[in-house]
């Protein structure tokens, strides 16, 4: 072992070549990762123009497993339902066979477009499944009575806020992985990275005009 090392040291150039890459080598480099970059935000950070930095979200498709245990979470109710974020539409799909009214909305026009061919392809009418290319952050969503959001545990604050506004007192609101902070929860299923939580609006008014309770001494 000595003996490399002492090999290493008087000739350092065997481990650490100096010389410089070749430039076309580093122009296809380059043009390469621009290109890996300029897919990445096409995809995962679309509409960075229109929406403030701290709404934005990137693409992250929902796991079978969520999926699966959204459409539990849901048992027993019907009517129409929001996907906020609907990316590749899968949930958007599960839940319109399963007889509901569903409006998927999604910022990223190449995800529009693909889960609007879906639907074409499987058949699927626009009565029980559409996909809007709109900010949900500005539509009044108060016209549903079911609502799923895969987001970011920054965001759900802020989203909890708008959806105490604008939703109906039999609303139901099912987050997937990140939960909303401060609201009393109905129901969870599943673990990890799958698990779902589901929350009832009129319980979650009702619990926070209630406030946190004074303890005396």
């Amino acid at each position: 072992m000595e003996d490399s090392i002492d090999m290493i040291l008087q000739d350092p150039g065997r481990v650490c070549s100096t010389s410089r890459p070749h430039p076309v080598l580093s122009a296809c480099t380059g043009a390469l990762l621009t290109g890996l970059y300029g897919v990445w935000r096409m995809f995962c950070m679309p509409g960075s123009r229109k929406i403030p930095l701290n709404l934005l979200v990137p693409y992250l498709p929902s796991s079978k497993g969520q999926t699966m245990n959204i459409m539990q979470l849901l048992e027993g109710r019907t009517g129409c339902l929001a996907d906020l974020g609907s990316g590749d539409g899968r949930l958007v799909f599960a839940a319109s066979s399963a007889g509901f009214r569903c409006t998927g909305f999604e910022i990223n026009s190449i995800l529009v477009a693909y889960s609007r061919s879906k639907a074409h392809f499987k058949g699927v009418p626009s009565s029980q499944a559409t996909f809007v290319k709109k900010d949900f952050w500005k539509t009044d969503l108060s016209s549903y009575n079911n609502v799923t959001a895969f987001l970011s545990p920054g965001l759900m604050e802020v989203l909890g806020e708008k959806l105490l506004k604008e939703l109906p007192d039999d609303a139901c609101v099912i987050a997937a992985r990140f939960p909303f902070p401060n609201w009393p929860l109905r129901q969870s299923v599943g673990s990890d990275l799958d698990e779902t939580f589901a929350y009832d609006i009129s319980t979650v008014r009702s619990h926070l005009r209630k406030g946190p309770k004074i303890v005396e001494y």
